[in-house]
């Protein structure tokens, strides 16, 4: 397949595009800098800029572009931010996507597009799968709007696909460097109540999973990335305490985190969703990785 890949400098996109390489598949790379190599093609995400013909040959693009969410507060020019990045890039592809399927019908075409578990909002204990429907906080409306972004390229008869991934755990996660450090001071701890419910996947099966979809004819729509055993903070907080081999008896109160992130935190850190990979499971896709415990000496090995 030729695989159009945006975002390939995240976390995610630089283990997948090798990986897609692997599989047998010509790979672009869409960048907003001046192009390096002879397979980067450079876009305009922000002003919705695309040469028309760079996705009129493609059979598929992975969505991954957009402001990385960073544990901040969430100031109104930081949420424009991460909106604006992720709309802008999802409508641009999108609707290329759509004049390609215009010129070309006769084509089979995907589009593998990124958003998150935080679509749910903060779910308590319930157990949610693809079925469910939106939260209401921020990062749920912006879930949404993100989604939504993909109508021209569904409208055309593309298959879309909504990715909405929990925590990516692997070598180079965000995550996993602020709580690595902070546990191997000996500061670990569950955050609030610690009963949040915290979706992981590991790296590994997060590309996998894209992978899979690629040729998964038959899943359309959202689709839950996220392993299959959810656990609560509490939880993962004792995983990762044992992983690093560090206590974890101490515990930041959920005023400290509100009073230091504001919306971010009530929304991120101390809220969460049980959400489980019904759609995935249902399709066939095997997880290598089924455990948190698994998940986290994967990343932590760098495996």
């Amino acid at each position: 397949m030729k695989v159009a890949v945006s975002g390939a400098s995240g976390l995610i996109g630089k283990a997948l595009v090798p990986a897609l390489r692997a599989d047998g598949h010509e790979v672009l790379v869409l960048v907003r800098r001046t192009p390096r190599t002879a397979d980067e093609h450079r876009w305009d995400p922000q002003h919705r800029r695309i040469d028309p013909s760079l996705l009129g040959d493609v059979d598929a693009v992975i969505n991954l572009a957009g402001t990385p969410i960073r544990p901040r507060p969430f100031t109104a020019a930081y949420k424009k931010s991460l909106l604006d990045s992720r709309v802008d890039a999802t409508s641009t592809i999108s609707e290329a996507l759509a004049t390609a399927a215009a010129a070309d019908p006769g084509r089979r075409r995907v589009l593998l597009s990124a958003s998150a578990v935080g679509f749910y909002g903060d779910t308590g204990a319930r157990t949610v799968t693809e079925r469910d429907g939106p939260g209401e906080d921020f990062l749920a409306r912006l879930c949404v709007q993100w989604e939504g972004a993909t109508a021209p390229a569904e409208a055309a008869g593309v298959r879309v696909v909504h990715l909405r991934t929990g925590l990516v755990l692997g070598r180079g996660a965000l995550l996993l460097q602020i709580l690595g450090l902070v546990f191997r001071l000996g500061l670990g701890g569950r955050l609030g109540s610690g009963r949040q419910y915290w979706p992981w996947v590991s790296l590994r099966d997060e590309v996998d999973a894209v992978r899979f979809l690629l040729t998964a004819d038959d899943v359309s729509g959202p689709v839950n990335v996220t392993g299959p055993e959810p656990v609560t903070n509490a939880e993962f907080t004792e995983r990762l305490g044992a992983a690093v081999s560090r206590p974890t008896f101490l515990a930041v109160p959920r005023f400290a985190i509100s009073l230091a992130l504001g919306e971010f935190g009530r929304s991120s850190v101390l809220a969460g969703q049980r959400a489980v990979p019904a759609v995935l499971q249902d399709a066939g896709f095997v997880f290598t990785h089924t455990t948190v415990d698994e998940a986290l000496r994967a990343a932590l090995s760098g495996a």
